[in-house]
C-alpha cells in the first residue's frame, strides 16, 4: 500500500514536472520581446476561426488580416486602398469592368498557390450562400479568370455601382479553394464548419487557443516577405479578459500593447500616472472618427412632421455636452452635417459655406424663436409648447439599448435639453432586442442609431443612402434595414445613382453637398456625436514605433490597412 502511494506521488511528481516544462517551454517560446500582446477583440471561448461563420467568429478572423487576407486594405487615414493580395487593380472598358492583378507569388500557408481561381470561388460564394457579402452581386453580373494572376470583375450594367464593388472586395477574405471545395462537394454547410486549423495566406499561423488566449505564430514563408517585409513580432497573442476594465488595467500596467478597448478619460495614463500610452491623436479627440450615432427622428408623428419642430429640438440640443460627457472627450462638438468634418477622407466634401446657411448649433434661444416666431407655439402651464393646432410638443420617448451607457448619456442630454427650451422628451431604454424591432419596424418617436457605421470606399454613400433613400425600404409596421422613419426625396435617388458611379472628384463633390443640404433642409436625423469604429491605444513599455498623427506610418486601425503596424513597430531596446 505504501509503495503505491509513492509511485502515484512519483507518477503526480513527474506529471507536474512534465506540465512545468511544458509551461516553461511555452514562455520561453513566447519571450516577452517577441509577443504583441493584444486586447479588445475577443470576449468569449474562441468556437470558430471560419471566415464565412454565421456565429461568434474568433480573433483574428472576425478582425484582422493576419491569417485570411483580403485583395486590398482601405486606409481610413488617407483613403487609398492598400496592397494586400492584389499588385494592382484599374477600371476599363469604359470603367464596367474591375481588372485585379494578383502578386506574381501568392501562395497558401501550406505551400499551395494562391490564383485567380481562388479569388472567383471565394466571390462566388456569395452567390450560394447568405454571406455577408451576398448583396455584392446585386451590382456585378460575373467574375472571369483571364490568367492565373488578373480576375475581371463585369458589373451589372442596370446597376453599375462602382464604390460598392470597390468596398466589398477590400472586406472579403479569399479561400482556398482546394480546401473549402472539397467540403461543399462533400454536401457540407460550408458556414457551419469549426476550421480550428485555418489554412489562409498571411502572415501569422494560429498557434494554439483556450478560454483564456488565442496566439499567433509568423508564418517566415508567408509570400509577402518581399514585398512588405517581415512582421516585426514572432507571436502574436490576445488574452480573453472578462471585461473592459481588465483589459485596460492590463494595457496601463503594460501587459497589453495594442488595445481596441473603450478606455475612459485615457488622457489621464499618461497626465496623471506617467504611463507610456498613446493614441493616434495626441490631445483631443485623441480617435479618428468613423462613424455618426444619431437620433432618428419619427416624420410621421404628430409634431415631428414638422420640419420646424424638428430644427427647434436640432437648435436646442448640447452638441459639446455630449461631446465632454457621453464620449470621454473622443468627439468633437457634431455639426449639423452628414459628412463627418474631420480626421477622415469623407471631410473633403464638408462645406462650412453650407453648414452656416442650412444647418444649425446649439443654440436654445433660436430654438425659442422658432418656436414662438416661426410657429407661432405657446407655452402650456408645464412649460411645454403647443402649435395653433393643439399639438402639444411632447411627450415624446427617445429611446437607444439598456446598458449602451454611452448612447443613454447622450440621450441625456437630448432630452434634457429639450425641455430646457419648452419640448417634452423623455428617455427609455429597453433591451437590445426590444429596440431593434421597434427601430425596424418605425415604432418609435425618436430613436438612436448609427447610419453606416464604419469606414471604407463607399462613404459617404453609404451613409446618405441609408438616411435619406426610400427606394425598396417597406412601409411602417414592417421590418427595414435602413431609412427606419421612412423619409422620402424625389431628388434622392438620382443624386446617389450618380455619385455609385462616377469618379470624378469635382461632380462627386457637387453631389455630396446636394445631399447635405437635403438633410439639413428637412432634418430626418441629427447627427449627435464622431465616434471612432475602432479604438486605437498602445503601450511601449515593450513595443515602440506606433503609428500617430505626428509619425503616419500606418493608419489607426485594427483591421484591413491597420496590418500595417505589423512592419512599423519594433520591440523596445
Amino acid at each position: 500500500m505504501l509503495r503505491s502511494k509513492r509511485l502515484l506521488c512519483l507518477t503526480l511528481a513527474l506529471v507536474l514536472i512534465g506540465l512545468l516544462g511544458v509551461g516553461s517551454a511555452q514562455a520561453a517560446r513566447l519571450a516577452r520581446e517577441d509577443t504583441l500582446y493584444i486586447a479588445g477583440h475577443q470576449w468569449g471561448p474562441p468556437t470558430s476561426f471560419n471566415p464565412l461563420g454565421t456565429g461568434s467568429v474568433a480573433w483574428p478572423i472576425n478582425s484582422k488580416l493576419y491569417i485570411y487576407e483580403t485583395l486590398y486594405a482601405f486606409n481610413l487615414a488617407t483613403g487609398n486602398l492598400e496592397p494586400i493580395l492584389a499588385e494592382k487593380n484599374e477600371w476599363v472598358e469604359n470603367d464596367m469592368v474591375f481588372r485585379v492583378t494578383l502578386f506574381p507569388d501568392t501562395k497558401w500557408q501550406d505551400g499551395e498557390p494562391l490564383t485567380a481561381e481562388d479569388v472567383r470561388y471565394t466571390l462566388e460564394i456569395g452567390q450560394r450562400y447568405p454571406v455577408s457579402y451576398a448583396p455584392w452581386w446585386n451590382y456585378v453580373n460575373e467574375v472571369k479568370v483571364i490568367d492565373a494572376r488578373t480576375i475581371d470583375v463585369v458589373l451589372n450594367p442596370e446597376r453599375p455601382h462602382r464604390t460598392m464593388v470597390l468596398q466589398d472586395l477590400g472586406n472579403i477574405r479569399i479561400l482556398p479553394k482546394h480546401i473549402w471545395k472539397p467540403i461543399e462537394d462533400a454536401g457540407e454547410n460550408i458556414q457551419n464548419i469549426a476550421n480550428l486549423e485555418p489554412v489562409g495566406s498571411g502572415p501569422y499561423k494560429l498557434l494554439n487557443y483556450n478560454p483564456q488566449q488565442i496566439t499567433l505564430e509568423r508564418d517566415d514563408n508567408y509570400w509577402g516577405l518581399k514585398y512588405f517585409g517581415t512582421p516585426a513580432p514572432k507571436y502574436i497573442a490576445h488574452p480573453i479578459f472578462k471585461s473592459n476594465d481588465a483589459g485596460n488595467l492590463a494595457l496601463e500596467r503594460g501587459q497589453i500593447d495594442y488595445s481596441q478597448n473603450f478606455v475612459p478619460e485615457i488622457w489621464k495614463m499618461w497626465e496623471d500616472k506617467g504611463v507610456p500610452v498613446g493614441t493616434w491623436y495626441k490631445d483631443e479627440p485623441y480617435y479618428l472618427p468613423a462613424s455618426t450615432p444619431s437620433i432618428y427622428l419619427n416624420i410621421h408623428r404628430p409634431g415631428l412632421d414638422n420640419i420646424l419642430v424638428r430644427r427647434a429640438i436640432a437648435y436646442s440640443i448640447d452638441y459639446a455636452k455630449i461631446a465632454e460627457t457621453a464620449m470621454s472627450r473622443y468627439s468633437i462638438p457634431a455639426r449639423s452635417s452628414l459628412l463627418i468634418p474631420y480626421g477622415v477622407p469623407e471631410q473633403r466634401y464638408f462645406n462650412e459655406d453650407d453648414v452656416r446657411e442650412y444647418g444649425w448649433e446649439y443654440d436654445p434661444a433660436k430654438a425659442v424663436e422658432i418656436l414662438e416666431k416661426d410657429l407661432g407655439a405657446k407655452k402650456g402651464a408645464d412649460g411645454i409648447y403647443v402649435l395653433p393646432d393643439g399639438t402639444r410638443l411632447g411627450p415624446w420617448t427617445a429611446q437607444c439599448p439598456y446598458g449602451w451607457t454611452d448612447w443613454m448619456t447622450s440621450l441625456e442630454v437630448v432630452a434634457a435639453s429639450a425641455r430646457a427650451v419648452g419640448i417634452d422628451i423623455r428617455t427609455e431604454y429597453p433591451d437590445a432586442p426590444v429596440w431593434t424591432d421597434s427601430r425596424n419596424v418605425g415604432d418609435f418617436d425618436i430613436i438612436m442609431n448609427t447610419p453606416a457605421g464604419g469606414q471604407g470606399p463607399a462613404l459617404p454613400w453609404t451613409r446618405f443612402r441609408e438616411v435619406l433613400d426610400d427606394r425598396g425600404v417597406p412601409e411602417l409596421g414592417k421590418p427595414a434595414y435602413r431609412n427606419f422613419n421612412r423619409y422620402s426625396n424625389p431628388r434622392v435617388p438620382e443624386l446617389l445613382d450618380k455619385a455609385a458611379f462616377t469618379s470624378d472628384e469635382a461632380e462627386l463633390a457637387e453631389i455630396y453637398q446636394e445631399l447635405d443640404r437635403i438633410y439639413m433642409q428637412d432634418i430626418p436625423i441629427i447627427v449627435l456625436e464622431y465616434r471612432p469604429w475602432e479604438f486605437y491605444e498602445f503601450n511601449e513599455t515593450y513595443w515602440t514605433g506606433f503609428p500617430t498623427e505626428e509619425n503616419p506610418t500606418a493608419p489607426p486601425q485594427h483591421n484591413l490597412a491597420g496590418v500595417k503596424i505589423l512592419y512599423v513597430i519594433e520591440p523596445k531596446k
